[in-house]
């Protein structure tokens, strides 16, 4: 018998909240790291530096466990527009967390600034040393997390729909508590 999961796995959902935190974290960070001076933005840099890192790992190890593993099925009910933008937003932002650290790095590298992350530890530059692909890198970087930030807010709007107006247990398929099944035959 074939067996449909309706949740995902949980190294899914821990991969997913762990990237949720962090990325909170890098949005508040880069905030505070656009509006602050010396001494306080230093530490701030490192510290966005080893998040945007950790995040990109995190996200191609999420992307390699979602191609292995898939992703419980949307309901039969809801509109094809809704799938359709279920779709297009986890792509954005599967593309978004690896984008923006790999632009960030690139960025750095173009600079020819050390890539140094928390513990110490050096990162190779991936591009020579260019100021004008510097700030092309830092104008797509600063206007991309706009965009990261607004899909968040949506992502998270449309998991609050999904849980309190739908109530079609898609808000459950990530949820780190359920009192649904956890495995259903498939039909």
């Amino acid at each position: 018998m074939i067996e449909s999961h309706r949740r995902f796995t949980p190294l899914q959902r821990l991969l997913h909240w762990l990237i949720a935190v962090c990325v909170l974290m890098m949005l508040f960070i880069g905030v505070g790291m656009v509006s602050t001076v010396k001494p306080k933005y230093l530490p701030l840099v490192t510290i966005h530096k080893s998040l945007g890192i950790t995040i990109l790992v995190l996200a191609l190890i999420r992307l390699a466990v979602r191609l292995r593993y898939g992703a419980p099925p949307l309901p039969a009910d809801m509109p094809e527009p809704m799938k359709l933008a279920a779709y297009l937003s986890h792509y954005a932002l599967y593309v978004l967390m690896i984008g923006m650290p790999l632009i960030g790095w690139a960025m750095l590298s173009a600079a020819a600034y050390p890539i140094v992350l928390v513990g110490g530890l050096r990162l190779p530059p991936i591009l020579p040393q260019s100021d004008r692909l510097h700030a092309l890198l830092w104008d797509a970087h600063f206007f991309l997390a706009f965009a990261f930030f607004a899909l968040i807010l949506m992502h998270v709007a449309a998991a609050l729909f999904h849980a309190l107006v739908r109530r079609d247990g898609v808000f459950e398929t990530m949820a780190s508590v359920s009192t649904r099944e956890e495995v259903a035959p498939a039909e």
